[in-house]
């Protein structure tokens, strides 16, 4: 009973696949922002690559939210122990 059960993303290999995989997907579906007409209620959403941006400016205040929130409701390590 020594032999470890091997799963598909512990070879690099398919690691890499996945990663350029995504890759792929993102450039096809900013490809197809160029290409599909939008119907946007305002005009700043008709911009190229808007909704990716977004997306991704609003996962960095997340973050960086998460870490300011963090040291506010912090506790100590003994704090259950007390």
């Amino acid at each position: 009973m020594s032999e470890k059960k091997q799963y598909w993303l512990d070879h690099p290999r398919n690691v890499t696949r996945l990663y350029r995989g995504l890759w792929v997907a993102g450039m096809l579906l900013l490809a197809c922002d160029l290409v599909l007409h939008k119907h946007e209620d305002f005009a700043f959403a008709q911009w190229y690559a808007f909704y990716g941006i977004f997306g991704f400016v609003a996962c960095v205040v997340l973050v960086i939210a998460a870490k300011g929130l963090r040291r506010i409701v912090m506790r100590s390590e003994d704090y259950y122990d007390r």
